[in-house]
């Protein structure tokens, strides 16, 4: 009986390899074809190439039907951070959007690498602490993203509570056993009156869970997903995936995001704050988005202490994007700045 199982594992991972190869390009051309329209040109707004601005901040329309542009401030600190991210969710939540996504950058010490060392002694130690984009910087995977963003999640819940809560705050439990096989870094923060839950770093196995909680929990308490650990661009098998049809379907099933994201779509999780970031001609880059308003693009001054806003966009800008909104606001490449070839920035 054993055997039987074992051949039949095999059989099984040898048809997933064979599907993968025979239909991925066929979800290529269907992707490419159905997605013309992505080449098209976006509303982006310039910089105003100052360098001499001392401004971390950018007005960043909200979508229409608000009179007044929503200012964006990038955090320089991890206490700014949590407070923007509760203000946020406060906000959507009083707005009746109480199923959300965040994205959020996670503290690790600037100077040894440790992970998550500002939360876990004293708070002296906050001067030396990174907010770091969750890539593949991080050297030791996905459970030392955990050991990052499991204090992070829990601060942003107990910042979400204290102006709300009257006398004692509820208390914040953690659930490990969400995360199956124990390593995949997933975990799930709910306070004692399910008020609040918070998915931390799901990922696409756990959207049953997640649909029958939004399901279930009641409308006014927040249920929301930190750090989904699919990707905000897109592959050729999530492009294929948000299609219709036969071929939509078979990129699912292979692996793609985009029934995943459609389930979620039609629970109600909405973005209420996305905060990324990588790295553009050798400048640490960042990109903010709160509620409905337009994508802020700021880059980070040589000093590593301020950033400069070099424009936004109604979309999520691509890489090559950002890197014409550096162009525009004669913001060059790092490396001649170290030489001394161009001014600091």
């Amino acid at each position: 009986h054993c055997l039987r199982s074992k051949i039949s594992l095999y059989i099984c991972c040898i048809n997933m390899a064979f599907l993968r190869t025979l239909c991925l390009p066929l979800l290529v051309l269907a992707s490419v074809g159905s997605n013309v329209s992505a080449f098209a040109p976006l509303s982006v707004s310039r910089g105003s190439g100052n360098h001499g601005l001392r401004e971390t901040a950018v007005e960043a329309t909200e979508e229409e039907g608000v009179s007044a542009p929503r200012t964006l401030s990038i955090p320089l600190s991890w206490d700014q951070m949590v407070r923007q991210v509760s203000s946020a969710m406060k906000e959507a939540s009083a707005q009746g959007k109480t199923r959300q996504l965040v994205r959020v950058l996670l503290p690790r010490d600037s100077t040894s690498g440790d992970f998550g060392k500002y939360l876990e002694s004293n708070s002296e130690d906050s001067v030396s602490v990174s907010l770091v984009p969750p890539d593949e910087s991080w050297q030791g995977g996905i459970m030392q993203l955990y050991r990052s963003a499991g204090p992070t999640a829990e601060k942003i819940i107990q910042q979400v509570i204290a102006d709300t809560a009257g006398g004692l705050p509820p208390r914040i439990s953690e659930d490990r056993s969400v995360d199956e096989s124990g390593v995949d870094g997933v975990g799930l923060f709910t306070t004692d009156d399910n008020q609040i839950s918070c998915w931390l770093q799901p990922t696409q196995e756990n959207v049953d869970e997640i649909e029958k909680m939004a399901t279930n929990t009641a409308d006014d308490s927040i249920v929301a997903l930190i750090n989904p650990q699919w990707r905000l661009v897109d592959d050729a098998l999530d492009a294929a995936s948000k299609n219709e049809g036969f071929l939509g379907g078979l990129a699912s099933f292979l692996g793609g995001k985009g029934g995943a994201l459609k389930r979620l779509k039609d629970a109600g999780f909405t973005p209420v704050y996305t905060f990324e970031g990588y790295v553009c001609r050798g400048a640490n880059v960042r990109l903010l988005q709160v509620l409905e308003s337009d994508w802020a693009v700021f880059c980070e001054r040589d000093d590593g202490e301020s950033f400069v806003p070099v424009g936004s966009s109604a979309t999520r800008p691509t890489y090559q994007e950002v890197d014409q909104m550096l162009n525009d606001s004669d913001i060059g490449y790092k490396y001649a700045r170290d030489i001394g070839m161009s001014p600091k920035l």
